[in-house]
């Protein structure tokens, strides 16, 4: 089966992140994803990533400087110089936890002059951090009114015109199905570019096994094709997180 990585943003947050990072050794993760790890001290996330051996599979870009705001604006036309210092403290976060991803978050814009803004800035960082795996992730305008990057082809596109070889698709299959209704179909078309998947159910973005999207059939298809990076589950727990991982012990 996958490499199953916890995402720990979602995960156990009654613990410290720290603590967090233990909870998903224990539970037989085999890597954590960190959406924003910015206000813990970057040597207390490493030293528990270092006791536990978990990798660090991803975290997001841009820091939370925000207070009810825009997450992201890498396709804000008017936020070019915001992105580019924003992208630079992440990319150091990234370098110093040994991040295998930074992905990087359009925010709320509309149009041709957002692709394009959008496309600039992720040239722009695929050449400032080359050694960096960056990612692009379509989010579903239910859950994130007026953002972006909504759309798989869109992404694809983009990818595209940037054309850098440390530039590739977040696949979460949750978006997947509330933007296309087919989450096979949607990972057939783009499964080429993809470099980390992310997963949870529909409804309520619980825990795999818990609506109606076939996640057993998506990991039984990523097995059988040999996707060899991370599988996040990056879901809200309908109750107690250590209760609700029976999926994960019964792909495991």
């Amino acid at each position: 089966m996958p490499k199953f990585a916890a995402n720990i943003s979602f995960l156990w947050k009654d613990l410290s992140l720290p603590n967090r990072i233990v909870a998903a050794a224990a539970a037989g993760f085999g890597a954590v994803e960190i959406l924003f790890p910015y206000d813990t001290p970057a040597p207390e996330i490493r030293d528990a990533l270092s006791r536990t051996g978990l990798p660090l599979a991803l975290i997001n870009c841009p820091p939370p400087n925000y207070t009810g705001g825009a997450r992201g604006f890498a396709a804000v036309p008017e936020s070019r110089d915001r992105f580019r210092s924003d992208f630079r403290r992440a990319l150091r976060q990234a370098q110093v936890l040994k991040a295998d991803h930074l992905h990087i978050m359009a925010g709320v814009a509309d149009g041709a002059e957002a692709e394009a803004v959008f496309s600039e800035n992720l040239a722009w960082a695929c050449a400032e951090a080359p050694e960096q795996s960056l990612t692009i992730e379509p989010i579903n305008p239910h859950d994130m009114p007026g953002y972006f990057l909504n759309d798989f082809d869109l992404a694809a596109r983009v990818i595209g015109a940037v054309g850098a070889d440390n530039l590739g698709l977040q696949f979460d299959a949750y978006h997947a199905h509330r933007i296309t209704g087919d989450v096979a179909g949607t990972w057939d078309r783009h499964r080429a570019l993809v470099r980390h998947v992310q997963v949870a159910d529909h409804p309520g973005r619980h825990e795999p096994g818990s609506g109606e999207i076939d996640l057993a059939g998506f990991f039984a298809r990523l097995d059988a094709e040999g996707y060899a990076g991370w599988v996040s589950a990056e879901y809200v727990p309908a109750g107690d997180v250590d209760a609700g991982l029976g999926w994960l012990r019964e792909v495991g």
